[in-house]
C-alpha cells in the first residue's frame, strides 16, 4: 500500500513540479502587482486571473496528459481541460489533474485498440480526427457534468478547510503529516493535498497558509542543530552540510535519516510543526505561491509584502522549540553513536521505500515466483565497477519528483564527474522523465531501482542508498576514468 501511495504522490509531483516556475512567475506577479503589492500596477495586475484560470491549469492537465501519453496525451488534456475551465467559476486544479491524465489514457487506450487496423496513408488523418472527435466529446462531457461533480467536491473540502482554519485546529495536521512525511510520503502530501488546496486558497485571498504546512524548513533545521551540538559521530560531522542543504537548498528528505536513526526524535519536529502552524493560523499569515523548494530563500521571496516578520517568525518559533526537545533527547542518550548507527537509518531508509533487506527476505514467507523475481533483480548490473559502455556522454540522476534529493545528488556527481575531468553531462530528472534513449548511465536510490529500469530498460544503472555519502560516487567516476583510458 505504501509504495503505491508513493507511486502515486510521485505521479501528482510529476504534474506540478515541472511547472513550478510558472507558479513562481504567477506568485510574483501577485505580490508585485496587486492593489496591496510591493508595486501596484492596474495593468500588470490583470494578467493575473487569466493566469491563474486558464494557463496554471492548462499547464498541470498537459503534464498530466504527456506523462500518460507523451504528446498525443497533453494535447488532447488540454482540449477536455477547456471544458472544465469555461464551465467553472473557480481555478480548475484539482480538475485538470484528474480529467488530464484520464483524458490521456482514454486516447492512450483507443490508440492501441486502432494499432494495425489502419490503412496505410491514413495513419495522420485518424490521429488528428482521434483526437478532435474524442477531445470535443470529453470537453463537452466535462463541462456539463465532470465540472459541476469537481466544484461539489470542492465545496465539501472548503468547508472541511475553513472547520480547521476557524477552529485553530492546523496544528494538529503534524500529528499525521510528519510520520507520514518520514516514511517518504511527503509528495503526495505537498504536491497531492496542500499545494491544490494552496493554489485556490490564493487565489481568493491573494495568499495561502496551506503553503506553509509541508515547506517549513525550521523544525528540521534545528533539530539538525541539535545533533551538531549533542550528536556524536558520522551525524555531528554531516549535520552542518545537511543543515545547508535544508536551509538553503529546501531538500527535507536530507533530515530523515537522523529521525529514522534515533525515531523519538519525531517528537521534536512534530511539536516544532505545531507550535509554528498555530502561530501561522493565529496570525492569518500566508505564503502567496508555493515556496518550491521549501527553504529560507523561497520564504522570502513568497511573503506577501510587509508579512516577512510574521513568516519568518514562525519558521523561529518552531526552530527553537524542535531544538529543546532534540536537544533535551539526545542529551539523555547514555549510549554514544557509532559510524554505522548512520548506515542501519539507511537501510530503514530502503525499507520504507518498498525494497527489503536480505534478513527480511529470508525470514519472510515468499512464493517461487516472489523469489525468482528476487534472484532475477539481484543479478541486474548496478555496480559501478560493473559498468561496460565506454562512451558515456549523459548521466541521469534520477529520484521520485525530479527536484530535491536528485538535484542534491545530481550536484555532488557533477561535481566530482568535472575534478575528474570527464567530459560527461549530468542531470537530473524524475523516475517517470528519465530519457530513456539519450541516458547511458542512470543513478537511482535503491528503492526507485524496478519504476526507473521498466522506463529505461536498455540503460547501465548504478543504485545507492545515500544522496550525499554515497561511495558509488567515486566508483562510477573511477570506473569511467579506465573505461576512457581503455580507448
Amino acid at each position: 500500500m505504501r509504495d503505491k501511495i508513493q507511486k502515486f504522490g510521485g505521479f501528482l509531483s510529476g504534474m506540478i513540479m515541472p511547472n513550478i516556475g510558472a507558479f513562481i512567475a504567477w506568485g510574483l506577479l501577485t505580490a508585485l502587482f496587486i492593489p496591496n503589492g510591493w508595486f501596484p500596477n492596474e495593468n500588470f495586475a490583470e494578467l493575473k486571473d487569466p493566469m491563474m484560470l486558464y494557463m496554471l491549469p492548462l499547464l498541470i492537465a498537459y503534464t498530466g496528459g504527456r506523462l500518460v501519453a507523451d504528446s498525443r496525451g497533453g494535447v488532447i488534456s488540454v482540449i477536455v481541460t477547456m471544458g472544465l475551465v469555461v464551465g467553472s467559476e473557480i481555478p480548475m486544479f484539482i480538475g485538470a489533474m484528474v480529467m488530464g491524465p484520464i483524458s490521456a489514457l482514454i486516447i492512450k487506450k483507443f490508440d492501441k485498440m486502432i494499432q494495425g487496423k489502419v490503412s496505410s496513408g491514413f495513419e495522420m488523418t485518424v490521429n488528428n480526427f482521434s483526437i478532435g472527435i474524442i477531445g470535443l466529446i470529453l470537453s463537452l462531457f466535462s463541462y456539463i457534468l465532470i465540472g459541476p461533480a469537481i466544484l461539489f467536491v470542492n465545496n465539501i473540502l472548503v468547508s472541511g478547510v475553513n472547520i480547521l482554519v476557524n477552529n485553530h485546529l492546523l496544528a494538529l495536521l503534524p500529528i499525521f503529516t510528519e510520520p507520514a512525511r518520514i516514511l517518504f510520503l511527503n509528495n503526495a502530501i505537498s504536491q497531492g493535498i496542500f499545494h491544490p488546496l494552496g493554489l485556490q486558497d490564493a487565489a481568493e485571498t491573494g495568499k495561502s497558509i496551506f503553503f506553509l504546512l509541508s515547506s517549513n524548513a525550521g523544525p528540521g533545521l534545528d533539530m539538525l542543530f541539535a545533533f551538531y551540538f549533542f550528536g556524536k559521530g558520522i551525524t555531528r560531522k554531516s549535520a552542518p552540510s545537511a543543515m545547508i542543504i535544508l536551509g538553503l537548498g529546501g531538500i527535507h528528505e536530507i533530515y530523515f535519516p537522523y529521525i529514522l536513526m534515533k525515531p523519538k526524535l519525531i517528537i521534536a519536529t512534530i511539536t516544532g510543526w505545531m507550535a509554528s502552524n498555530l502561530f501561522y493560523n493565529l496570525l492569518n499569515a500566508g505564503l502567496v505561491a508555493y515556496p518550491s523548494p521549501g527553504s529560507l530563500i523561497t520564504y522570502t521571496i513568497m511573503s506577501p509584502r510587509g508579512e516577512h516578520f510574521i513568516i519568518y517568525a514562525g519558521a523561529l518559533i518552531g526552530a527553537v522549540i524542535s531544538f529543546m526537545i532534540a536537544s533535551f533527547i539526545l542529551k539523555r542518550e547514555k549510549q554514544g553513536e557509532n559510524d554505522g548507527a548512520f548506515n542501519e537509518s539507511i537501510e530503514k531508509m530502503e525499507s520504507l521505500k518498498g525494497k527489503k533487506t536480505h534478513k527480511e527476505e529470508n525470514n519472510s514467507s515468499q512464493t517461487k515466483q516472489e523469489l525468482f523475481t528476487n534472484h532475477e533483480l539481484n543479478k541486474e548490473n548496478t555496480n559501478p565497477d560493473q559498468i561496460q559502455n565506454p562512451d558515456v556522454n549523459l548521466i541521469v540522476f534520477s529520484c521520485d519528483a525530479g527536484m530535491g534529493s536528485s538535484a542534491m545528488g545530481a550536484s555532488v556527481l557533477k561535481n566530482k564527474v568535472e575534478k575528474a575531468g570527464l567530459d560527461i553531462q549530468v542531470i537530473h530528472k524524475s523516475v517517470n522523465e528519465i530519457p530513456a534513449e539519450e541516458a547511458d548511465v542512470i543513478v537511482c536510490h535503491e528503492g526507485l531501482y524496478k519504476r526507473a529500469k521498466k522506463n529505461a530498460p536498455h540503460s547501465e544503472f548504478v543504485t545507492i542508498t545515500s544522496f550525499i555519502n554515497a561511495p558509488e560516487y567515486d566508483e562510477l567516476v573511477n570506473r569511467l576514468q579506465q573505461l576512457q583510458q581503455k580507448k
